[in-house]
């Protein structure tokens, strides 16, 4: 008789979970039609609709970093970071890249074009 009762209450369960499913598929097909009455559909986590592409952007950095290095050989990652408002670990990064490309070279602490 427990074996019963354990199968009816598996079954039980098992319909609500189904239930609750099915709920959470209309909840978010109404969350959808709210957004599209309010002037636009809702969006995820990401970046805002207009920003610009990330790939542009540190581009661009790194020409700045790369400029920054031919203006003044023996330049540091800290001088550069402070000369283009941006964090060192930022920086860090960018000078890695510039040095796989062969564009700089690190000597000691500073850099110089390659």
């Amino acid at each position: 008789m427990a074996s019963k009762t354990s199968g009816a209450l598996e079954q039980a369960r098992d319909l609500l979970e189904a239930r609750l499913r099915e709920i959470d598929q209309e909840r978010r097909q109404v969350e959808r039609a709210l957004a599209e009455m309010a002037g636009g559909v809702r969006r995820g986590p990401g970046r805002p609709r207009g920003s610009r592409s990330r790939r542009r952007r540190g581009a661009n950095r790194a020409d700045q970093a790369f400029e920054a290095v031919k203006a003044k050989p023996g330049i540091t990652g800290s001088e550069i970071a402070e000369k283009l408002g941006i964090k060192p670990n930022y920086v860090y990064r960018l000078m890695g890249e510039l040095t796989k490309e062969g564009k700089v070279r690190k000597a000691g602490r500073s850099y110089e074009p390659a």
